[in-house]
């Protein structure tokens, strides 16, 4: 059940109601305390599992019925979106650990104006970056 959602979870005829588990949240701190933790770890297994699917391209090309690869397209960008979505989830559930990353510089003299210069490392910056990529090789 590593890394699994809480609905999925609950789904299982053994497992409590979500609503069980959400009553629980606010009565029992011991019980919050569990909850954080195993949020914690579906984060750091969330980011072991892109960089398996990241890994893993052995559907990214197929023969067709004349024995031409194809690059099978469909199966990449069903990847992406699979690491898109966890990166999305870990960075909600450990934004310190998995979130982006906001870099800022500030200088200016003590009675000068100061000057300030925000970098935001996002998912778009990095899509470009493996586009390019795909694109050239």
């Amino acid at each position: 059940m590593v890394g699994q959602s809480l609905r999925s979870i609950c789904a299982d005829k053994e497992m409590p109601y979500q609503a069980t588990v959400y009553r629980w949240l606010t009565q029992y701190e011991s019980f919050r305390d569990q909850y954080a933790r195993a949020r914690e770890v579906q984060a750091d297994t969330l980011a072991d599992e892109i960089l398996d699917i990241a890994d893993d391209s052995a559907r990214d090309i197929q023969m067709d019925a004349q024995g031409n690869e194809r690059t099978q397209h469909e199966a990449i960008n069903r990847s992406r979106l699979r690491v898109d979505a966890r990166k999305w989830l870990a960075g909600q559930l450990a934004p310190k650990k998995y979130g982006d990353r906001i870099q800022q510089n500030i200088s200016g003299a003590n009675d000068g104006p100061i000057e300030q210069k925000i970098t935001v490392v996002d998912e778009t910056q990095v899509k470009a970056a493996v586009a390019h990529l795909e694109d050239n090789y």
